[in-house]
């Protein structure tokens, strides 16, 4: 991919990062936080694969299947837990 595709492509993921964070901050309950949260896994995926199509590295984008990973798996367990009413629910 040519890099005058991929540097805007970085800054803007860059700012959707810093409004991911935002969100998070200003989240009232845990729900929103959970979602905030992996709202910012994702970017930070999209982050990751941007960087290795830039550099030429394919471990950033082994980096960023395994955010994927642990990220959902991350997800439903929170909503599992969330969803039951705690660790005794």
């Amino acid at each position: 991919m040519p890099a005058f595709i991929v540097v805007p492509a970085l800054f803007w993921v860059t700012l959707l990062l810093v409004g991911g964070g935002l969100a998070l901050v200003r989240a009232r309950d845990v729900l929103q936080r959970v979602v905030a949260l992996d709202l910012l896994a994702v970017i930070v995926i999209a982050l990751l694969a941007l960087l290795s199509c830039l550099r030429g590295q394919a471990y950033y984008f082994d980096a960023a299947v395994a955010l994927a990973l642990l990220s959902f798996v991350a997800t439903v367990a929170t909503a599992r837990y969330l969803g039951s009413g705690g660790p005794f629910g």
